[in-house]
């Protein structure tokens, strides 16, 4: 049983939403979960694996903090490694998708990051955002359908804390 949407003089919902909306859809990473901080220790840990065994000990390691905003944040796997590589002068064969985690290639470092992550959401969990969790039953409330989408390949069920 759908509730009623209650609107204003504006055509709007109480939610802030025009009142012809049936459906809300929100992005797992970084919407309802606090990813962001996970995604740099991955790419923290796949970078400084890669640049210690390239350079020795005397390596720069990768900044959870800086490099991660300005190499790749918000840019497509493959992207954010050509991107941070080229910041320190390094080329690597592009590879293919279906390389494996080990393989010194643009996509094999983008994979070896890719199931650092999913261990670690896996291991250590991630933490929903209250506000949005609170507005998705709202939502809900108002009778709006809902879906929760993400490009991340796994259930993640089970690492919400």
């Amino acid at each position: 049983m759908n509730a009623p949407r209650a609107g204003n003089r504006t055509g709007m919902t109480q939610l802030g939403l025009p009142e012809t909306i049936q459906a809300c859809l929100f992005d797992l990473d970084g919407v309802v979960t606090r990813t962001a901080v996970v995604h740099a220790a991955a790419w923290k840990e796949t970078f400084d694996a890669f640049l210690r065994s390239r350079d020795g000990e005397d390596f720069r390691p990768f900044d959870a903090g800086a490099d991660y905003d300005e190499y790749v944040d918000g840019r497509p796997r493959a992207d954010g490694v050509r991107t941070f590589l080229a910041s320190r002068g390094i080329q690597l064969p592009e590879g293919t998708p279906g390389d494996p985690p080990e393989e010194a290639t643009v996509h094999g470092l983008g994979n070896r990051k890719n199931v650092l992550l999913l261990e670690k959401i896996r291991t250590q969990g991630v933490e929903a955002y209250e506000g949005t969790l609170r507005y998705i039953e709202a939502v809900r409330a108002h009778g709006l359908r809902t879906a929760i989408v993400s490009n991340i390949a796994f259930d993640i069920r089970p690492a919400f804390r």
